[in-house]
């Protein structure tokens, strides 16, 4: 196996946002229908996977994506000009999104994790209080009415009930309040998800799950406004990550936590189909640095982050249908507009 400090090194990443609504693929599709019970993962795998990635002394070196998108996060929590009172952070992990939370947008915070060993690492900025419990996030306990805001940084997604966590979440907010997570989108790892299918196919005549189901965009929408949610605000971006193989992408998502918890799994991926898989996601993906001749792989990361608010009667409302005064097919004379209805409003002061 490869140096971990020489795989920290080698991998470039490379930020492009962009909105995205494309469907999963077939496949994907295919094993949602074919799983109708809800235990799509295995929350116990889950759980000691975390918890062993917690524990291991080179943890740092795996959070580079987690820090990125939980900085992200945390910057969304700036733009709502309010101070909370009590926020919870389901499913903490290394705190990537509480580190960067200002004491001057929250007062009081409630780290949740099932893993004692994070919930003692999450560093949190002065002025802050904090309280730490331990949670599972197919479990959401809180009392009702109890939160000013709820945020989740990529632990959502391997949630097997994900509209009875939205419908608990909304359960413990106030009024008014808040909630906001990013997880993992369809898109995510297709390159590694097709490459794994190819060889697969190739090898066994057959191929297995070995990449997770991820959620939808259009399904998060549904599922928030089902549980109760209003005024939403849904988006994408596309985080690369570019590897020295598939092998040092492997190792990774191994440390972050992120290797494969579905049931009805191959446990084992044979040598044969991962030396396949990698020439195939080199031959199909892989990018050649013309000045220094090194090749790399890009790994693609489609993050869906998600934005929602318990209802409350002050909260803005839209107009009834049918009582604009001003029809779309006439923007095109909107300077025109504006100077009529300004004229209107001197001729009556």
């Amino acid at each position: 196996m490869y140096p971990i400090a020489s795989l920290f090194y080698c991998r470039t990443i490379v930020y492009h946002p962009c909105i995205r609504l494309l469907s999963l693929t077939a496949y994907n599709s295919k094993i949602r229908n074919d799983l109708n019970s809800l235990n799509i993962f295995d929350r116990n795998t889950k759980t000691l996977q975390r918890k062993r990635a917690a524990l291991a002394v080179d943890a740092n070196l795996y959070d580079y994506l987690k820090d990125e998108i939980g900085f992200r996060l945390a910057d969304r929590i700036y733009d709502i000009k309010r101070k909370f009172k009590l926020a919870a952070d389901i499913g903490c992990n290394r705190g990537y999104v509480s580190k960067h939370i200002s004491p001057d947008s929250v007062e009081e915070l409630l780290i949740c994790d099932v893993s004692q060993k994070n919930l003692d690492m999450v560093p949190v900025m002065d002025g802050i209080k904090v309280r730490k419990l331990i949670l599972d996030e197919e479990h959401i306990e809180f009392e009702s009415n109890s939160l000013d805001l709820v945020v989740s940084c990529l632990s959502l997604h391997w949630v097997n009930d994900l509209p009875n966590a939205f419908h608990k979440i909304l359960q413990s907010l106030k009024e008014d309040g808040v909630f906001l997570a990013s997880v993992f989108g369809g898109d995510t790892l297709y390159e590694l998800r097709s490459s794994l299918q190819l060889a697969e196919l190739e090898r066994k005549g057959g191929l297995s799950p070995h990449i997770s189901p991820f959620t939808e965009v259009r399904d998060i929408g549904s599922l928030l406004t089902n549980a109760g949610f209003i005024m939403l605000t849904i988006d994408t971006d596309e985080i690369v990550v570019n590897y020295p193989s598939i092998f040092e992408l492997m190792w990774d998502l191994k440390g972050m936590a992120e290797n494969n918890a579905a049931l009805n799994r191959s446990l084992h991926l044979h040598r044969d189909v991962q030396f396949a898989a990698a020439a195939i996601y080199q031959q199909l993906y892989g990018k050649t640095d013309h000045e220094s001749g090194k090749t790399t792989i890009p790994a693609t990361f489609q993050i869906i982050n998600m934005l929602g608010w318990k209802p409350h009667p002050k909260q803005p409302k839209p107009i009834q249908r049918g009582s604009g005064e001003v029809s779309l097919k006439d923007l095109y004379k909107l300077d025109e507009i504006i100077k009529e209805v300004k004229t209107i409003k001197d001729d009556k002061s």
